[in-house]
């Protein structure tokens, strides 16, 4: 790709993520519990109408067709390594933060029980959020922030392990800064850092989304129904 090529990508991709943090900012006034949701569809529809007319397609940022039982199988050990991962992440974070005593890091925010309190012993609401997070969370935060945003900046930047460790590195940052708002410094880090591990599995395995998805929407759904279940 040539300079001028690459320095299209970069702004393509300041394109996106400018207008999916000024939205959220905006909807933020208006319902702050859904504005994140609202905000990622929305973007997600206006990038895949832009993919469209540039002869694009999800399947090239990781949505692969599964043909066949075995490849449909195959996400299954893929999405251990990708859980695997995300243990290790999740688990660094609270040991460094328990062994060194940061409390900043071992209290939940206010702002999750503003936010999601909503779901203890509500039935109702156990489904609507778990809808949203299968749709947003799971399906949507992986396309943008690995799908798109990784391998965008893996291919707008020269082929080197520096371009690697940006291109996993950067939308992490951009994932933990979304999380910020109503989980603080803590949802900050460990959502940083869980994305660095889903960036990481997902070039591992060949840019294919499908097993992020799966542990995703799973370790989300889990956490939801402990909730609801009064046991989080």
């Amino acid at each position: 790709m040539t300079l001028s090529g690459r320095t299209f990508v970069v702004l393509e991709i300041l394109v996106f993520v400018v207008f999916s943090l000024a939205s959220k900012a905006l909807i933020t006034m208006w319902t702050w519990k859904y504005a994140g949701p609202i905000t990622l569809i929305s973007t997600l529809i206006l990038l895949s109408l832009y993919m469209r007319r540039s002869g694009k397609s999800w399947a090239q940022y990781g949505l692969k067709p599964l043909p066949g039982i075995k490849s449909k199988l195959m996400v299954l050990p893929q999405a251990m390594l990708v859980f695997l991962a995300f243990a290790i992440a999740v688990g660094s974070v609270m040991l460094i933060a328990k062994y060194f005593q940061i409390s900043v890091l071992l209290e939940v925010s206010e702002g999750v029980e503003a936010r999601f309190g909503e779901v203890r012993d509500n039935l109702p609401k156990l489904m609507m959020w778990l809808t949203i997070i299968w749709v947003s969370a799971a399906f949507g935060e992986e396309m943008f922030f690995r799908g798109y945003l990784v391998a965008r900046i893996q291919e707008a930047l020269p082929n080197s392990w520096l371009a690697t460790v940006i291109a996993i590195v950067v939308p992490a940052l951009i994932f933990g800064y979304g999380h910020y708002g109503y989980q603080g410094i803590r949802g900050f880090i460990m959502t940083g850092m869980i994305a660095v591990a889903f960036g990481l599995t997902y070039l591992l395995l060949k840019k294919n989304l499908w097993p992020n998805i799966v542990v995703h929407g799973v370790v989300d759904s889990v956490a939801f129904i402990s909730l609801y279940l009064g046991t989080d």
